[in-house]
């Protein structure tokens, strides 16, 4: 899964630092570090399209996977 509707508006660095993937990754040494679920969440910010966290997302956000 890419980013390709916010990848024409980033550098192509940040593009690749906030993909999916990358995302993906993170969450799961999170799970392995911390043994908690970590969820992959698409925020609607152009900076921060995508983050992983512990705590279940906001209003404004949607869950595109979750590390359990």
């Amino acid at each position: 899964m890419h980013n390709a509707d916010i990848g024409c508006t980033l550098s192509p660095r940040r593009a690749e630092l906030t993909s999916f993937d990358r995302a993906y990754n993170v969450a799961l040494r999170a799970r392995q570090q911390t043994g908690l679920r970590q969820f992959i969440v698409r925020t609607g910010n152009p900076f921060q399209p995508i983050r992983t966290s512990c705590l279940a997302p906001g209003n404004d956000e949607s869950i595109l996977a979750l590390v359990a």
